[in-house]
């Protein structure tokens, strides 16, 4: 009988480098949706939800800009309903206590949140409120405030 250990040696040596670099490729199949594909979406989705937080402080001033000293205005204004494909929440106010000079237009999703001041009426006017993307939005001013509503 002759000795076939150099064959099976063989075979062996093939199924340890094809174990390994398949391991190898299943953690670079792992990896690289995080750092190729979600990385970018979310530094893509931060500044989109700066242009929605500066967008949205704008038609604020805008509407102060223009309100009546005696009476109501509304204005109704449209923002992206999906940003990445995915929905988000707007929040205008002051979300650090009292002082009126930090009112702020936050959006955010998830981990990703961005926080822009009302530029121009933030230490004057108190604004507050909140929406999502979808559908059409609103900016209300009644000069009698909207205290009970």
């Amino acid at each position: 009988m002759e000795n076939n250990d150099s064959g099976v040696a063989t075979l062996i040596e093939y199924i340890m480098i094809t174990g390994v670099l398949m391991t190898l490729f299943i953690v670079m199949l792992l990896l690289v949706n995080t750092y190729f594909m979600e990385g970018p979406a979310d530094t893509l989705t931060y500044y989109a939800f700066t242009d929605v937080s500066n967008g949205v402080s704008t038609r604020i001033v805008d509407t102060y800009a223009i309100a009546p000293v005696a009476g109501n205005i509304t204005s109704k204004f449209d923002i992206p309903d999906e940003i990445a494909g995915r929905g988000y929440f707007v929040e205008v106010g002051n979300m650090k206590g009292n002082d009126l000079s930090t009112q702020t237009v936050s959006v955010w999703r998830g981990t990703i949140v961005t926080d822009v001041a009302i530029a121009g009426i933030g230490s004057t006017r108190r604004a507050g409120g909140n929406t999502t993307g979808t559908g059409m939005n609103r900016i209300s001013y009644r000069s009698e405030g909207f205290g009970g509503v």
